[in-house]
């Protein structure tokens, strides 16, 4: 197997990027006490999710999925429509984490989950 080096590396730049987003997101959720923190990894980690599903779904020098003599290489169109879909439910669940963040910290003084264990606990 011949070693690319660089213009291997550039060729795969999707990829990691979406590796990077993948992991930044997970350590945001995981690592964080703090609930907009939360949600923001959450954020994160649903973009890397739509660039992983978008880079594969684009063919170079293929056009929409139109018949025509002109081109004989097409691009599928249901990675786009998928993800557009996934865009507005991410948007959804991001706008009621939100809304449960404003109520917590309304019922408990703050967003920080070691101080709502212990409010909780007393």
């Amino acid at each position: 197997m011949e070693d690319l080096g660089l213009l291997g590396a550039i060729g795969h730049i999707n990829r990691l990027i979406t590796v990077f987003l993948i992991m930044a997101g997970l350590y945001i959720i995981v690592a964080r006490s703090n609930m907009i923190k939360k949600l923001v990894g959450l954020s994160i980690f649903q973009t890397s999710v739509y660039l992983l599903y978008i880079s594969p779904g684009k063919i170079i020098g293929g056009t929409a999925p139109i018949l025509s003599p002109e081109w004989d290489t097409y691009s599928n169109p249901l990675p786009h429509v998928l993800i557009l879909t996934a865009i507005v439910v991410g948007v959804a669940t991001l706008a009621l984490g939100l809304a449960l963040v404003v109520r917590i910290n309304e019922a408990f003084g703050s967003i920080e989950e070691d101080e709502i264990y212990k409010a909780d606990m007393d």
